[in-house]
């Protein structure tokens, strides 16, 4: 990467705790924070339900604060690890933030009985009060919850013996994932690859090279998938227990409840995606007919065919993604610039930093700290946009109650992706060739394969998968089956070759913190296109209606949020129609121009 003259691509955390993993200052704040964690143990435990409302305010505002400091803490000490993967302190830190989190969450727990011990007239009254009227929002969803699940001290139970049950089969997969080998040919030797590097083998732009990298793949796979298989049967079997114990018959409700969707909006834009997606098709042809082969593969689908040419500096990246936002928001432009001057972004490449990228929010100092990896390239303006994005929701949320600034993970990514697509198409607009123009194009047609294709057939695996689980464990064969059904279906049976053992190879399946850890992707990439359908046909003026929107993710359900800001019902087809055809717009531009650029690139 050009080295940089004005903005410094390294982040400052000495603003926060000067010192790093050494900081005698965090390790102050850990301490009294631990403290006040016991004290409000305490205050729970005697808490009378009946006590007056001030009472119950200043409980409520003593964890907040406490919430609060618990993310300083943990976007800290995450920030540690992630800019030096060698730093042991770091690590030792960050498992100590994770111990002060179960506590704060069993607070919670703990809590949840007072919650049911008062009468709905009271409850009413109480949320009333001027000092909770701000938190209503998230005290009901928080003991409707409670009474839809087991008495709080089976739920505490429960989720003790989850640590070395639930969690303990993700953990497991984690750590039979990290060990496998994939063998791969290089030249006259044979060198064996980790998982991730053998996952960027397989984006190789020589199509030989991921033929043979997949059949590898999928060969490393197999030899650990009765391991993998017991992991997931298992996994599931503790779930579908851990519902019935509840009264659940449903498995999509706690991924419902925690995204804060109804069914019908979820069934409202999956059958959109069925209906519009079809038109991916014929990019499918042409890359085919573009490879020589009569249809692609599973390794062929998402892998482009044009590269951007060139390097940008990390200056002129900042300028640009600045002077692109302010074309749509000049609050959003101004927090973009405040985040390059005062150093919220690491983006030296450099040893020993983790991979990929993520935005976290400092909520005691009001700031956010963007991590990446920056090496000049196309895709790394649109990650930077992607994670200013992110910095911008939580900037617009800094000033109410913790409580109301935890928004579903269906509305996390709608600022970020609404700011790549910002970005990338202004980057489309001052393309300085065609093949640049292409990379661009090419590159939100593989958005709507990914997001309309992949994602859904990771829900209708994963759908049919919890259903068989009913009835007893799956064999290897069975999730094979299972999973090459579910890709036939998604992506309408117009591949040569699908990938069987998809359930074992994605991370997702297997994620316990997050049920159904896939179609809050597609919710937040459609939404997000929704809106960027309205910013353009209403120009400046929606920016405002915008930050408006951001604002309330924490405090009220996707369907009260779309239809007071937007005037529209997601449990109806129309906006996601709308959606998809914004989402799915650049298709015919990147058809013209690749067939009008013939076989001369």
């Amino acid at each position: 990467m050009a080295v940089s003259s004005r903005y410094n691509p390294t982040w400052d955390l000495e603003t926060f705790f000067p010192g790093d993993s050494a900081s005698p200052q965090f390790e102050s704040f850990l301490a009294s924070l631990a403290q006040d964690l016991d004290r409000l143990r305490q205050e729970v435990r005697r808490l009378d339900p009946g006590a007056p409302a001030a009472h119950w305010e200043s409980l409520v505002n003593g964890l907040q604060d406490a919430g609060a400091r618990l993310g300083q803490a943990g976007a800290f000490t995450y920030c540690l690890v992630s800019q030096d993967t060698t730093d042991e302190r770091a690590r030792l830190l960050l498992t100590r933030v994770g111990e002060l989190r179960a506590t704060y969450n069993n607070l919670w727990t703990d809590l949840d009985r007072h919650l049911l011990a008062v009468s709905d007239p009271a409850w009413r009254a109480l949320l009333e009060h001027p000092g909770l009227r701000e938190v209503a929002f998230a005290l009901n969803e928080r003991r409707r919850r409670a009474r839809e699940r087991m008495d709080p001290e089976l739920e505490s139970l429960a989720g003790s013996l989850a640590v070395d049950g639930y969690h303990a089969w993700g953990d497991l997969y984690e750590l039979v994932a990290g060990r496998i080998r994939v063998p791969v040919q290089e030249g006259d030797r044979t060198v064996h690859l980790s998982v991730g590097q053998a996952a960027n083998r397989l984006e190789d732009p020589d199509r030989a090279v991921r033929a043979a990298v997949f059949d590898r793949w999928e060969a490393a796979w197999g030899q650990e998938a009765e391991v993998i298989a017991a992991a997931l049967n298992h996994l599931a079997g503790f779930r579908w227990q851990w519902y019935r114990r509840r009264g659940w018959n449903d498995i999509l409700k706690e991924p419902l409840d925690e995204n804060r969707m109804q069914r019908a909006t979820l069934e409202a834009m999956w059958d959109a995606v069925a209906r519009k997606r079809g038109a991916l098709l014929e990019y499918f042809r042409w890359k085919a007919e573009r490879l020589g082969v009569q249809r692609l593969a599973w390794f062929d689908a998402h892998v482009p065919v044009y590269q951007a040419q060139g390097k940008v500096t990390y200056d002129e990246a900042a300028d640009f993604v600045i002077e692109q936002f302010a074309r749509f928001s000049d609050e959003l432009a101004g927090l973009a610039r405040r985040a390059f001057s005062e150093r919220w972004i690491e983006a030296e490449d450099r040893p020993n930093k983790r991979a990929g990228g993520f935005c976290t929010g400092f909520p005691l100092s009001r700031q956010s700290r963007i991590f990446m990896t920056f090496g000049g390239t196309a895709s790394n303006v649109g990650t930077l946009a992607h994670e200013l994005g992110h910095a911008y929701h939580q900037w617009l949320m800094d000033d109410l109650p913790v409580l109301v600034r935890d928004y579903p993970m269906s509305l996390a990514e709608t600022a970020s992706t609404f700011a790549e697509r910002v970005v990338t198409d202004a980057a489309i607009r001052h393309a300085p060739d065609t093949d640049t123009r292409l990379a661009f194009l090419e590159q939100q047609v593989l958005d709507g394969v990914s997001f309309c294709m992949n994602i859904h057939a990771r829900f209708l695996f994963e759908t049919a998968f919890y259903e068989a689980r009913r009835q007893g464990p799956l064999s290897v064969a069975d999730l094979n089956g299972l999973m090459e059904d579910a890709q036939r279906r998604a992506y309408h049976d117009s591949l040569d070759r699908y990938h069987p053992y998809f359930w074992a190879s994605k991370l997702h399946f297997y994620a316990t913190d997050a049920p159904f850890y896939n179609f809050p992707y597609t919710f937040g990439f459609l939404f997000s296109s929704g809106l960027y359908a309205r910013a353009r046909a209403e120009g400046p003026s929606f920016a405002r209606r915008y930050a408006a929107l951001l604002q309330d993710t924490g405090r009220m359900t996707v369907e009260d949020l779309a239809r007071r800001h937007l005037g529209v019902d997601l449990t109806r087809p129309a906006f996601w129609e709308e959606a998809l055809d914004t989402a799915l717009a650049p298709l015919d531009e990147f058809l013209q121009l690749a067939r009008a650029a013939g076989s001369g690139k």
